[in-house]
């Protein structure tokens, strides 16, 4: 009877176990956005301050590739600049003093009518003044005279002013032309310096994101090209679980969804963290070897990221679990 009481309880105590509920729905690793940071330049690097496993910010200025030529060349394109831009101003004083010469003789020629306006003037008045006898014919006389020379002195300068228009419109368009071919010279000195400006700047070597060395590809005083790795780093403060579910459980996950995440340390330590799916892979693919799913028979599984605020201890390829 006692025989038979304890193999029931252990039959029980079998079941009981064989039910118990997994405490993770997948598994997967942890990564972290890593970059690869090239040479944009050639030349001997001349400072380089990063080391493996340490933090750099994001954009610090972390190296420098040998730019004294580049320098050189940007100072001589500056004072190329300066001596277009000294004699485009020549030509716009040139250009100045012949619209100045042009609004002498508009105002000359002005002037000229002005006074011939005034003696025709007069000479109306006189010229009554002479049908009435109150003045002696003399005085008109000499104001004819008078109008006649003003006429001919304003036919001179309308003369003068076009011979020295067509003169000066000539000189105008040839100054024009000239301030023309200036300024397109600057134009392509001026893209030239932005050309050097953009390769002065990639060669300095700055990190593009924040985060911590990884590894280090070369050394201070080496000879680099353009597209030699230099240094790969990762953003570890923001962790991603990569996990795999199965068609079955897909329908549970949603982009933006609060999960549990469990880092495992081995030796059976865990740690648990809060999570979000970040992202949901839209193809199926067959189940990774080191991958153990919800159903390990299941062909094909989706992969998952789940974002983790990292407090120092996950590090990159260390094993974790989901719970939906």
């Amino acid at each position: 009877m006692k025989r038979t009481l304890w193999i029931a309880m252990a039959v029980v105590m079998c079941t009981a176990c064989g039910s118990k509920e997994k405490e993770y729905d997948a598994t997967g690793t942890f990564e972290a956005t890593e970059v690869v940071v090239s040479a944009q330049s050639q030349g001997v690097l001349l400072s380089f301050s990063v080391n493996e496993g340490e933090e750099v910010a994001k954009d610090a200025h972390v190296g420098q590739i040998k730019d004294e030529e580049m320098h050189l060349r940007k100072r001589e394109l500056s004072s190329a600049t300066d001596q277009l831009g000294s004699q485009l101003r020549s030509l716009a004083r040139s250009a100045e003093a012949t619209d100045s010469r042009q609004l002498d003789l508009q105002k000359q020629i002005a002037a000229q009518q002005q006074q011939l306006s005034n003696l025709q003037r007069e000479r109306q008045r006189y010229a009554e003044l002479v049908a009435d006898g109150a003045v002696a014919r003399k005085q008109l006389d000499d104001l004819d005279y008078q109008v006649g020379v003003q006429q001919r002195q304003l036919a001179a300068l309308r003369e003068q002013l076009g011979s020295t228009n067509a003169s000066l419109a000539k000189q105008a368009e040839a100054t024009r032309e000239q301030m023309r071919g200036i300024e397109a010279q600057m134009q392509g000195v001026e893209m030239q310096k932005a050309q050097l400006d953009e390769r002065i700047r990639d060669a300095a070597v700055v990190s593009p994101l924040g985060g911590y060395v990884l590894e280090k590809y070369a050394e201070q005083g080496e000879y680099v090209t353009i597209g030699k790795p230099l240094f790969r780093l990762a953003d570890t403060r923001q962790m991603f679980l990569r996990a795999y579910v199965t068609t079955h459980q897909l329908e549970r996950v949603k982009l933006g969804q609060k999960v549990k995440v469990f880092a495992d340390y081995g030796g059976g330590q865990r740690k648990t963290y809060d999570g979000t799916i970040a992202w949901v892979s839209s193809r199926a693919e067959f189940t990774p070897k080191n991958i153990v799913t919800d159903d390990e028979r299941a062909d094909l599984v989706y992969a998952v990221k789940i974002a983790v605020a990292n407090d120092g201890y996950i590090k990159i390829g260390m094993y974790g679990e989901v719970k939906f």
